[in-house]
């Protein structure tokens, strides 16, 4: 797969366009996706093509744009975490570059140390980027956090910003204090998971969950059916127990719980599959002051 995609270079969407534009357009370029897998590959083989293509292409490809950005689309903030652990662990130094990269990452995710214009915190905790479904940028950028505090850890490390620096702890800590604000601990006592705790979202932008069960509505309801139980102002019927929607769209903390503002309301896969990892890592390591592990 890896050799078809570097021979046929180009956005998935250049041939998919109308099945997944515009929401899932390409829009960063196929170039991070190429890093990815080439850093991915390396890590399992350790077969030194993927190493060599990674050296190749990191200018090419564009190993240092835009490093802030992290999830479904863009994956450089990622590269270059994954990567750095190469260097952490001594076993390879051309890669310093990466973990450079990492670092400044890093810095910009930090309160009292960040001055990235794109990153924010509300009044409550909640770390803050502008676009819709917040919970995405929170749970994706909170597991890097994570998992490079434990890099650094093993490896005796600190993260450099400049005059100052930062312990793996305080990674982990701000990556805490984001997983218990989507569980409850934020300014609304609102767990943003539907199911969990005794107040959650009950009117997620969600087809099957909004509609009535066949249990309860028997004759079938059209495609077209919907918009009467989208309009209506009642909870959804049947909850999706484990889905975390977008929440607060800004940094005042506010939720309106409506499935129209479907940016708050709406759960995504890419907003639960980085909090797994989140959450199995906190189930065993309660207290962030520890040490990381794998």
């Amino acid at each position: 797969v890896f050799e078809f995609a570097d021979k046929h270079r180009g956005p998935y969407s250049s041939s998919l366009h109308a099945a997944v534009c515009p929401c899932y357009c390409d829009y960063s370029g196929y170039q991070d996706e190429l890093l990815w897998g080439a850093a991915w590959l390396h890590k399992a083989s350790r077969r030194r093509e993927y190493r060599e293509y990674i050296k190749r292409n990191e200018v090419v490809l564009g190993a240092s744009d835009a490093i802030n950005e992290f999830g479904w689309d863009n994956k450089h903030a990622g590269i270059n975490v994954l990567i750095s652990k190469e260097v952490l662990m001594g076993k390879d130094e051309y890669f310093q570059s990466f973990r450079v990269n990492a670092d400044n990452f890093m810095c910009t995710l930090l309160p009292g140390i960040s001055n990235h214009p794109q990153i924010q915190y509300s009044p409550g905790g909640l770390l803050f980027k502008v676009g819709s479904s917040n919970m995405q940028h929170v749970t994706q950028l909170s597991f890097l956090l994570l998992a490079y505090s434990n890099y650094l850890s093993h490896a005796g490390g600190r993260v450099s910003c400049g005059s100052s620096s930062a312990s793996p702890a305080q990674l982990r800590r701000v990556a805490k204090r984001q997983v218990d604000y989507i569980l409850g601990d934020n300014p609304l006592r609102m767990s943003y998971m539907v199911g969990y705790g005794s107040r959650f979202p009950r009117r997620i932008h969600h087809r099957a969950s909004s509609i009535p069960s066949v249990a309860a509505h028997p004759a079938k309801i059209g495609c077209k059916a919907g918009a009467a139980y989208y309009a209506s102002p009642a909870p959804n019927p049947n909850l999706l127990v484990g889905a975390v929607v977008g929440g607060p769209s800004d940094a005042s903390d506010a939720f309106p719980d409506a499935r129209a503002v479907f940016q708050q309301s709406e759960p995504t896969t890419y907003i639960n599959a980085p909090l797994m990892g989140l959450l199995a890592y906190f189930s065993a390591h309660p207290n962030p002051a520890e040490s990381g592990g794998d």
